[in-house]
């Protein structure tokens, strides 16, 4: 049967992928209408290629968007009619979510987890590492509702099909058995109650501390709310996704005022743990002694405590214990906050997975982990709850419009042989630290002598010759905290215009006046270090923002580019490539 064919921007084939022809006058509606629950996989010039996938389709029903809403968008801007078994698929996918269900009982340190379907309950009860987690219940200890012991309130839904299969879960075990199940393909929709807290008020200003109006923007309460709802069951956790520079810090401080409550701040480093502390004294009416910072150097728990998840992963050796999750326990917290949530280090997954009772909140610029578990974020913090476009924050005015570009530059002449001989690992070495950068770096800078610019590397020795080249400070991971503040605040002054810095620079750092940034090495081809990096010169200022990497031509680093810009090029971002003859360097 021949398909209909119709005007859109989307292809939809049959084995999940969406094709987005980007020269299609419908391409930016089209892509604003499928993120919530497609993932991009492939972004080159004409055509980007998205798939649905089990967890951007749950992803999408813990942010409440059914299974038909999904497929009315595919519907609306597909140029032809999608298959059927693409519908089966999707609503099959979307379904389970809700087939599992995780609620309270009258056992005060246990939960009641309900299967709705027979073949789901069947593997899970031949799972054997769920059975220490899942302990049986007895048929008779479930009612007609599919509660146990009464957990149905007086008048609520008594049309609920009795659960194929009931099982009790330890509180302490919450988190650990819906990491598990979310593994072998089954999310658990969690009903159970979040507890309440140790109460603070935590007001906004109107008036910031440092003089001018504090506004929270539209977005920003949308943000909120989404993540909040009625504040009943299913809600109060989950993950907001901002672009770096669109205010993710207010969107956590406006969540602990609303929720006015205890509240544990979890981040990247200590400069980030010192921007928390400033924004709060800066927008909120928190006294100083309620604001406290548990670090390497300081390490005082107050009723807002910031925290960076290198202490709390901090042990002896890999068979001690982790002496600082105690940080955990020892105040009734209400919320937890985690900064840019993607970059959450394994091990704080187990004590999350310990504190499912409380509300979380994950901020980040994007869910993309480049060791795949997503998952993980999904099942312990929460499904993405609000997500906006890049580019329509930068039409807005809130964030500055930005333009990229790849510089390629030619490897000299004596690397070359030794860039043959070597595997893939050294290859990618050899072409990063390629001398040539250096002179590369130099001339965008010189292009540049009003803004204010970031050179930003992955090896130290090539960082430390470029900063000499360019009698600029350097920022890496052994530069002390107290420099590296001094450092930023004499960038913010105008009165150091081009600082070098390492991967330290990834992540939460204010230099609001940033207009430059000239990549000359990173991380392989992590498509969240691009994004981070970019995000460093976002804020929105008079000037346009220009993000330059510069790359080994006809090397391993070029393929390791075009993964990195992936993420990038899906929220609208062109790259302007060209090819700089160096031959003088040769």
């Amino acid at each position: 049967m021949s398909q209909a064919i119709q005007t859109g921007a989307l292809i939809v084939q049959g084995d999940g992928t969406v094709l987005l022809d980007l020269h299609d006058s419908g391409a930016d509606e089209a892509r604003d209408a499928i993120a919530p629950f497609a993932e991009l996989e492939k972004s080159p010039e004409h055509m980007h290629t998205y798939r649905l996938t089990p967890l951007s389709l749950w992803n999408a029903a813990g942010a409440g968007l059914d299974a038909e809403e999904v497929l009315t968008r595919l519907h609306r801007h597909a140029r032809y009619t999608p298959a059927e078994h693409i519908s089966v698929m999707v609503r099959d996918t979307v379904s389970r979510f809700g087939k599992l269900v995780l609620e309270a009982s009258d056992d005060p340190y246990r939960l009641t987890l309900l299967i709705y379907d027979e073949d789901i309950a069947a593997e899970i009860r031949g799972r054997k590492k769920l059975h220490t987690l899942l302990h049986p219940v007895d048929e008779s200890g479930i009612d007609a509702t599919g509660s146990n012991g009464g957990t149905s309130e007086p008048g609520g839904d008594t049309d609920r099909p009795r659960p194929a299969d009931c099982f009790m879960v330890k509180l302490a075990d919450r988190g650990t058995v819906k990491q598990e199940l979310i593994h072998i393909g089954y999310p658990v929709k969690d009903l159970a109650p979040l507890r309440e807290g140790d109460p603070i008020a935590i007001p906004l200003r109107s008036e910031r501390g440092v003089g001018g109006p504090f506004v929270v923007r539209d977005y920003q309460t949308e943000a909120v709310a989404a993540l909040l709802g009625d504040r009943g069951p299913g809600t109060g956790f989950g993950t907001v996704v901002l672009p770096c520079g669109a205010g993710k810090t207010v969107v956590g401080m406006q969540a602990m005022s609303a929720l006015a409550t205890n509240t544990l701040v979890l981040t990247t480093n200590v400069a980030a743990v010192h921007q928390w502390m400033d924004e709060l004294r800066d927008k909120t009416e928190l006294a100083p002694e309620d604001i406290g910072e548990y670090t390497g150097d300081t390490k005082n728990i107050r009723p807002i405590t910031i925290a960076t998840y290198q202490v709390l992963v901090w042990r002896k050796d890999k068979d001690s214990e982790f002496p600082h999750f105690d940080i955990f326990r020892k105040r009734k917290w209400g919320l937890i906050i985690y900064d840019e949530v993607h970059l959450l280090p394994a091990p704080v997954f187990r004590v999350t997975a310990e504190l499912q009772a409380v509300r979380r909140l994950g901020l980040t610029a994007t869910l993309v982990r480049e060791d795949g578990r997503e998952a993980d974020v999904f099942s312990l913090v929460g499904p993405k709850r609000y997500d906006v476009p890049w580019k329509e924050l930068e039409s807005r005015g809130w964030i500055a419009e930005a333009h990229c570009h790849e510089i390629r530059i030619d490897l000299p002449k004596q690397d070359r042989s030794g860039y043959a001989a070597s595997d893939k690992r050294g290859k990618f070495r050899i072409a990063s630290i390629n001398p040539a950068k250096v002179p590369a770096a130099q001339s965008i800078i010189a292009n540049h002598p009003e803004d204010h610019i970031l050179v930003i590397g992955q090896y130290l020795e090539q960082l430390d010759i470029i900063a000499a080249e360019l009698n600029a400070p350097l920022i890496t991971g052994r530069t002390p905290n107290k420099e590296r503040e001094r450092i930023y605040r004499e960038f913010r002054e105008g009165k150091t215009p081009v600082i070098v810095v390492s991967k330290v620079a990834n992540f939460a750092i204010d230099l609001p006046d940033a207009s430059v940034a000239v990549q000359i090495s990173g991380s392989f081809g992590s498509r969240q270090e691009e994004a981070q990096r970019l995000g460093r010169i976002l804020r929105p200022k008079k000037r346009n923002s220009h993000f330059y990497t510069i790359v080994s031509r006809f090397t391993v680093e070029e393929e390791f580019a075009v993964n990195r810009q992936r993420f990038l090029t899906e929220q609208g971002y062109k790259y302007h490539i060209d090819h700089w003859d160096l031959g003088a360097v040769q």
